[in-house]
């Protein structure tokens, strides 16, 4: 039984259309189905990709009353922690 199909077009940068085909050639398959594997992978992972590190703000860099702040680049980074 053949598999229903929907006909699509992309439009793809050149370079990106020879660097797809070389690859494909060097797995031993068609760039179809290079692209086709690819959806599937993508669309079956389901699981949402988190930050592996959060910014904590603690305490926030603006107040809440919204008054201006002076602080240089290198005040800034000492602030943000990444953990």
């Amino acid at each position: 039984m053949v598999e229903e199909t929907v006909r699509t077009s992309l439009d793809i940068p050149r370079d990106l259309h020879r660097r797809l085909r070389e690859t494909a050639a060097r797995k031993g398959c068609s760039a179809r189905q290079l692209v086709l594997n690819s959806i599937r992978v993508a669309v079956e992972n389901k699981s949402p990709q988190t930050p592996k590190k959060r910014l904590k703000l603690d305490p926030p860099i603006i107040s809440s009353r919204g008054k201006s702040f002076d602080l240089t680049n290198k005040q800034i980074y000492e602030l943000l922690e990444l953990s």
